[in-house]
């Protein structure tokens, strides 16, 4: 698609602008989520510590079921329906859930049999979204549409975690699935109005092999490229360490900490805000430092103050939470960015679908475990024990990084060639547009799995 009039890809570029919006809508919906649900295990049902982490990993668990046969499914029909009727399915549970309840029959189990259905359609929407956005954006907008959507998603999620709070103390955790309805509805819309439509899947041509052997394809990409091996092998690290601490954090943070619904939501809110700051920065720092050197400096220097988190005391305690909470959503999200213009850039436009699900399968696995973990060693060994040894392992899994070739690079490749001496792409450009732009941009991290808030390290596009 060509490069219509000057300005930002959000004026000029109306597919785009609806897909942002559609997005934007659906992480604030997320947010208020990620806040209600656990609120609605934990006050309505009363469930337990391990009660809470398994409904993290119900909703990360269809990753590790069907994530790669999605991949292939994605790379041989068309995108955009397939985005619509995940949109609609996760419309009708989430606003199932408060009918539910007035009829008083919500449970812990529908609760979970929700995750796990949502989590479902989140697998196959991602999926089909990170194939789909780079065939609406040119190569050189890539950049700054993933800018944008990773900043305006941590702004929403900012806004919908501190309402969230607001929302469950003033309607009740179950009536505060109905934001996260609505907002599906706003994404059906603005997926229902994007012109652009889709060439015909190469599969569509051609007689489909056999699936087992496209499956194959993707996950040989990943462990015959050094370049995918790392990233992939680093995501499933850290997004263990990550969901071990976030699926037990609203736990933590009422029992132990003695906060009020309320406060949590804004406490988790104020975290969050370093999702905005990391999509502002990111490419900023790229630009000056090179990509594969500032994926260093994101995952590596900014986890370090995740270590604060398990210190976190009621009072003026609480900023350590804030602060701990802040650099490593600042990090995730701007090594987000990077990561997914450099995927899109890097890998045959025929295999993204495939690629896609693979590292997902891969990286996203590890979060049910690391929900079930969490869960484990807070009932095993306290809810401050379990946070401390889960926020350590995110500069842990750093280290894989480090012992990579992203360490003896000043820039992450952008197309599949030898490496010169010193980590050097012959004549290549910066991976993932790290060029210095004119204006600052805003962009959406944390997965584009709606299910969830939580901040992941995404494998396809969108810690």
């Amino acid at each position: 698609m060509s490069r219509e009039g000057g300005g930002g890809l959000l004026r000029r570029h109306r597919d785009f602008r609806l897909l942002w919006c559609g997005e934007t809508a659906g992480k604030f919906g997320a947010s208020v989520t990620g806040v209600a649900m656990p609120l609605v295990a934990v006050s309505t049902l009363h469930a337990g510590t391990f009660e809470v982490g398994l409904l993290s990993a119900a909703t990360w668990a269809p990753w590790l079921v069907i994530g790669l046969p999605v991949g292939v499914w994605v790379d041989r029909l068309p995108r955009r329906p397939i985005m619509l009727g995940a949109a609609g399915v996760s419309l009708a549970l989430f606003a199932g859930l408060p009918v539910a309840a007035s009829l008083g029959r919500l449970s812990m189990g529908l609760l979970l049999a929700v995750a796990l259905l949502t989590g479902t359609a989140a697998v196959f929407f991602q999926t089909a979204y990170s194939a789909y956005l780079p065939g609406i954006l040119e190569p050189d907008d890539q950049p700054e549409g993933n800018a944008k959507l990773h900043g305006s998603a941590s702004a929403a999620q900012i806004a919908g975690l501190g309402s969230g709070g607001l929302i469950v103390q003033v309607a009740g955790a179950v009536n505060g699935m109905f934001a996260n309805a609505a907002t599906f509805l706003v994404s059906l819309l603005c997926l229902a109005g994007i012109r652009h439509r889709e060439p015909p899947a190469g599969g569509a041509r051609e007689r489909p092999r056999a699936l087992a052997g496209e499956v194959g394809e993707g996950l040989r990409l990943i462990a015959g490229d050094p370049w995918f091996r790392a990233l992939t092998l680093f995501g499933a690290a850290s997004n263990l360490a990550l969901m071990g601490y976030q699926s037990i954090q609203v736990v933590f943070l009422v029992r132990t900490v003695g906060l009020t619904p309320g406060a949590v939501g804004s406490l988790i809110a104020a975290t969050s805000a370093g999702g905005v700051a990391g999509a502002l920065a990111a490419r900023r720092v790229a630009g000056r430092i090179g990509t594969a050197r500032a994926t260093l400096l994101f995952e590596l220097g900014l986890a370090l103050p995740g270590l604060l988190i398990p210190l976190t005391v009621s009072g003026a305690g609480v900023l350590l939470f804030v602060a701990g909470g802040f650099c490593v959503s600042a990090g995730v999200v701007a090594g987000n960015i990077i990561k997914a213009s450099f995927q899109q850039r890097y890998c045959p436009a025929e295999l993204l679908g495939r690629l896609t699900a693979s590292t997902a399968f891969l990286s996203y696995g590890t979060i049910p475990l690391g929900a079930l973990l969490g869960g484990a060693l807070g009932t095993a060994l306290g809810l401050r024990a379990a946070m401390a040894i889960s926020t350590a392992g995110i500069p842990l899994a750093a280290l894989i990084l480090v012992f990579s070739p992203v360490r003896r690079a000043r820039d992450l490749p952008t197309s599949r060639e030898p490496l010169q001496p010193g980590g050097r792409q012959p004549d290549a450009q910066p991976a993932s547009g790290a060029e210095p732009q004119p204006e600052g941009t805003a962009g959406s991290g944390t997965p584009l799995a709606r299910s969830t808030s939580r901040t992941s390290r995404i494998s396809g596009n969108t810690s």
